[in-house]
């Protein structure tokens, strides 16, 4: 799915929770970890779903994924590039670091102008 795709699918974007980070998402689903809040999850097992984006930065360019997460099952639905100038400051903050990164601050604010949220 590309970003246009992902934008016209309504029900997609009214889902995806924005302050999910990626390790809250591991902690949610797959182990009894720390989270934001007992009380924002009714119960853990496979019917609970977490949609939420997330940058990759293993391999250059970084790529930006909107992950579909399930219980133990996880569905990347839409992978693109960040625009270059978005790509470049977003690398200079994290000091160059491989890793996979929650998406926050100006990315957040353009991928959600992008999305029309």
């Amino acid at each position: 799915m590309n970003i246009h795709e992902i934008k016209n699918n309504y029900n997609l974007v009214n889902s995806v929770d924005w302050e999910m980070t990626p390790e809250e998402a591991i902690a949610l689903h797959l182990e009894w970890g720390p989270l934001r809040s007992q009380a924002y999850y009714n119960s853990r097992d496979n019917n609970n779903e977490t949609v939420y984006f997330v940058i990759n930065t293993w391999k250059r360019p970084p790529i930006l994924t909107l992950i579909r997460r399930r219980g133990f099952d996880s569905e990347d639905l839409g992978t693109f590039r960040l625009p270059k100038n978005l790509e470049d400051e977003f690398m200079k903050e994290i000091g160059q670091y491989k890793g996979v990164y929650a998406v926050e601050g100006k990315v957040r604010e353009w991928l959600k102008k992008e999305l029309d949220v």
